[in-house]
């Protein structure tokens, strides 16, 4: 392996542990990090939550016109009255719910999760993982590359 090779498959340095930082420090990061990933998958909940409830909500629409041909226009009127449309929370639909949920608790939870890194690591990402990764790589070896589109050797 060329020298250039060699550096090539050296971590990026934007994922190295900054001089001086503790252990503690990175593995802090790094739990705040698992706390971000958590949050995001919530997130994609509630978008899903978002998508199923706007989805039902159409699909009443059929359920009413359904109701009218099969002679009960009394429940379809209460369907169209009482359900459709209906605020998912008081005074909210579920777009409303979203947009709450992602201008407050899902900003600050990001905002700090910035500050963490910055105040521990100098802003990096993933400097836990990284050293996780270099610690269980085979340097050398076919798709243990450092970073993509890297060449390694091949064994």
């Amino acid at each position: 392996m060329t020298d250039d090779m060699q550096a090539a498959d050296e971590p990026d340095p934007l994922h190295l542990r900054p001089d001086g930082v503790s252990d503690d420090a990175v593995a802090t990061v790094g739990k705040m990090n698992e706390a971000v990933e958590l949050i995001e998958r919530a997130r994609g909940h509630l978008y899903a939550f978002h998508q199923l409830t706007g989805y039902a909500d159409e699909i009443l629409d059929g359920i009413v016109d359904g109701l009218t041909r099969a002679g009960r226009p009394d429940v379809a009127a209460r369907i169209s009255e009482e359900l459709i449309g209906l605020n998912v929370i008081a005074g909210r639909w579920s777009f409303q719910v979203v947009e709450e949920y992602d201008d407050g608790y899902y900003q600050a939870f990001r905002d700090m999760d910035r500050a963490v890194r910055d105040a521990l690591v100098g802003g990096r990402r993933h400097v836990m993982e990284a050293e996780t990764k270099e610690r269980r790589r085979t340097r050398g070896s076919t798709g243990h590359a450092a970073r993509p589109h890297e060449v390694s050797g091949s064994s």
